[in-house]
């Protein structure tokens, strides 16, 4: 190429950036949540200034769109979590009723476009919209500029003002992420240093193989018919490896492993020590056989990557249990707009039937590094399990015997890169969500408290993790989430992965089910662990056996079905109707050595459901089978029936009338 023509590509670049700077300055903006990116040096973070960034350096911006009919989402999902319906979203559900439409997602790219951005790309579900570009077409598309930084020796950038976006767009657009690298989201865990340190010497690290045991899970069937999904990030080669050796040692079936890349493939293994405690914990308590195990790997634990990365999990709808061993402090996230964003992913997880856990963070009460109590995002979010940590001690056979908080003396030693302590206390960012409120907990309160639930994750109790061949022991809320992630899976799968987001079934529940919890009363990491909840420890750990049979069942049992519904085999009932929101009872009598037991509805018009319970009658939300689809056609089966009686509860979701109801033994 000639110097004139390198002359006249140049002019053209400078002219175009100078005509986006010219409608940049004439645009009427709407402000988004992406607010002006806060920069300053803490005790644990060095940073300084380092200049504009030049025009044409190169970025990649995730624009988060808002959903549609979020007040009638608000309520499904608000019913879902109290246990009023069972009523969960397929993805197909989702997008024709709370995504943005296609209208609204061409308006965006349309503005990309005109600012310069390439290949832009569009999620499946319209929630986000990716894109390449510069500093300058990020000035013209969102009326910020960039500046340049250093922090603690890394490069980074930021956002100087608030991101914006043109009126016309101001009621489609969320949150713009990828306009900093300043605050990152980074993993919870803690390596044990066993030469050195005391502590750890005097107690014992575990086996992954041994917390079923521990927490009382061992009797549980395995999570053979659910599917875990792990957030992660960089080159998984080494972890999946050492996943299979961990398997074959353990004496497990080989697990179904599969990686899911965000935003390209990165050879980046230095987050190998916290995706092998991940996979490896996760597997174990979910009793060494899953369904399948999905790794997203994200290419960086920036906002816009874990945003791409947490949408892909919701998008794809496969996994039940979903862990995330990661963290921020939660005012960075309000004003980066991930708060926003990533709490309405959250939501249409819960909405389809997904769970997320979140480790709760390893620097006590105080993510943010001052002396002012902050906490944990996404732990903080209320559509996401928080989980905490503890100091967990064993007697014979791997039994439980006592177990405190994992503690830390004060705020300085509490700091994520001092010693550690578990994450808990109330949120400075989100509030409290009614499940919450209405179980007391919080006092006067009104923000949500975090954790919900804690497991082992003190390094001096933590986990043997297997690293290119060799154990290492490590510890973290880190361990804490995967367990807690493994354990939900092992307890969706008994119950045909149809239990909803359970934290609001905790909380109803904890009172009058204690046996469901170890409740922990010792230890300080800000907050002091008391009887009860608390901020240290929330409900404490898991007593899974219990845990699983509380929250699968109901914990009461349901009054027994007026007289006079009763099937007998292979004869049908028909001309069935009802309407919206009411339900019947049924029962039928199944005698010893029957190979099935089927329960089947058809014909008519409407939207039944059917649910179905042996020794006592279902609810909507207490059930040990169910079958939930759109119309009046659903079926349910059960394998080698006990003998007795089994209940089924026939539930209008919309009026329905004219079915056909038979059992079949």
């Amino acid at each position: 190429m000639t110097f004139r023509s390198n002359f006249k590509m140049l002019a053209l670049a400078a002219m175009t950036i100078a005509a986006f700077a010219t409608t940049a300055h004439a645009e009427t903006w709407a402000p988004t949540a992406t607010k002006a990116t806060a920069v300053a040096s803490t005790a644990r973070t060095a940073v300084t200034h380092i200049s504009a960034m030049q025009a044409g350096a190169l970025t990649h911006v995730v624009v988060a769109l808002k959903l549609r009919n979020k007040a009638q989402l608000d309520q499904l999902t608000a019913d879902l979590m109290a246990g009023r319906s069972h009523k969960t979203l397929s993805s197909e559900d989702f997008l024709r009723q709370y995504a943005p439409t296609k209208a609204q997602v061409q308006a965006v790219v349309d503005h990309l476009t005109r600012t310069g951005f390439t290949n832009i790309t569009v999620s499946a579900n319209n929630l986000l919209v990716s894109a390449n570009g510069s500093a300058g077409s990020v000035k013209s598309a969102f009326n910020t500029e960039l500046h340049t930084y250093s922090v603690n020796g890394r490069s980074a950038y930021a956002n100087v003002s608030d991101a914006a976006v043109p009126q016309a767009l101001g009621g489609i657009v969320l949150a713009v992420h990828g306009l900093q690298t300043v605050h990152l989201h980074h993993t919870m865990l803690k390596k044990a240093n066993v030469s050195t340190n005391a502590r750890i010497q005097s107690v014992t690290g575990h086996s992954p193989t041994d917390f079923p045991a521990i927490y009382n899970a061992a009797g549980l069937p395995s999570a053979s018919n659910a599917t875990i999904g792990i957030i992660t990030q960089g080159d998984l080669t080494q972890t999946i490896a050492d996943l299979n050796t961990f398997t074959a040692n353990a004496g497990y079936p080989q697990t179904n492993v599969s990686t899911v890349v965000i935003n390209g493939a990165s050879s980046d293994t230095s987050g190998i020590d916290e995706w092998n405690m991940d996979t490896q914990s996760s597997l174990a308590a979910a009793g060494g056989t899953i369904k399948q195990m999905i790794l997203y790997a994200a290419n960086t634990l920036s906002d816009a990557d874990l945003t791409s990365a947490y949408n892909q999990v919701v998008i794809d709808n496969k996994a039940q249990a979903i862990n995330v061993s990661l963290g921020e402090c939660e005012t960075d996230a309000q004003s980066s707009g991930i708060t926003a964003s990533n709490d309405q992913i959250f939501q249409s997880a819960v909405a389809q039937g997904q769970t997320f856990s979140v480790s709760s963070g390893d620097s006590g009460a105080y993510e943010c590094g001052t002396s002012a109590t902050t906490q944990s995002y996404p732990a903080v979010s209320p559509y996401v399990i928080a989980v905490g940590g503890t100091q967990v001690n064993t007697g014979s056979n791997n039994a439980w015997s006592s177990e405190s908080v994992w503690s830390c003396s004060d705020w300085q030693s509490c700091q994520q890169s001092a010693s550690g302590g578990a994450g808990g206390g109330p949120s400075t960012t989100e509030p409290a969500p009614s499940w919450q409120v209405s179980a007391g907990v919080l006092g006067s309160s009104s923000n949500r408290g975090v954790p919900d639930i804690s497991l082992d994750a003190d390094p001096s109790s933590g986990a043997l993790v297997l690293i290119n061949g060799s154990q290492n022991q490590i510890g973290g809320t880190s361990l804490a989430a995967p367990l807690f992630t493994g354990f939900w899976a092992r307890v969706q799968s008994q119950n045909n992965n149809s239990l909803p987001f359970p934290a609001a079934a905790i909380y109803q529940k904890a009172a009058a089910n204690p046996s469901m919890f170890h409740d922990i009363t010792s230890g300080n990491q800000g907050y002091a662990a008391a009887p009860g909840w608390d901020y240290a420890s929330g409900y404490g750990s898991l007593n899974v056996a219990n845990f699983a049979s509380v929250i699968g069942s109901g914990g009461t049992t349901p009054p027994p079905p007026p007289p006079g519904n009763v099937l007998k085999s292979g004869v049908p009932v028909t001309g069935l109707g009802l309407p919206s929101g009411s339900s019947k009872v049924f029962t039928i009598v199944v005698p010893a050595g029957r190979t099935s037991l089927t329960f089947k509805t058809s014909g008519g018009s409407g939207d039944c459901d059917i649910y179905a319970s042996f020794g006592s009658a279902p609810t909507t939300s207490s059930y040990q089978k169910v079958s939930d689809g759109s119309t009046t056609s659903e079926s349910i089966t059960f394998r080698t029936p006990k003998a007795g009686t089994y209940y089924l509860l026939l539930n209008s979701y919309a009026t329905f009338s004219g079915v056909t109801l038979v059992a079949n033994d």
